[in-house]
């Protein structure tokens, strides 16, 4: 438990000094409208996209880290099993939001600068 700890102190220290050496952090948007742009099409969820076009899903990242984002939020938004059960994988909401996480991580590995992920979490009730 105290290992946890300290691995978030060192996350808020370090969110904390870039803040404080830059002045403001950016982060990515408009995900969704990008996916969108890319073939996604409406209905479709766009977390199956992080095993079936990651490609996509990590262009889309490295595009907003090339504009300059700070923040960059996983492909996760639905990956939860009340969403996910509308497309009968509620059994996959482990593997989906590995899958955003990597996606991301990978993306990050090829800039220099520190780039910070952030899972991102959309609704979790049940209609």
């Amino acid at each position: 438990m105290e290992e946890v700890y300290k691995y978030k102190r060192i996350i808020m220290i370090t969110i904390e000094s870039q803040i404080k050496e830059k002045g403001y952090l950016l982060a990515d948007g408009a995900t969704g409208t990008n996916l969108f742009a890319m073939g996604l099409e409406s209905g479709d969820p766009p977390e199956f996209w992080n095993l079936e076009y990651p490609e996509r899903v990590r262009a889309n990242h490295e595009n907003f880290m090339h504009a300059g984002s700070d923040i960059v939020l996983t492909n996760s938004f639905g990956a939860n099993k009340y969403r996910l059960a509308l497309h009968n994988a509620e059994n996959r909401v482990e593997e989906l939001n590995f899958e955003s996480a990597k996606l991301a991580k990978k993306s990050s590995n090829k800039f220099e600068k520190h780039i910070f992920m952030q899972a991102q979490l959309g609704q979790l009730v049940k209609y």
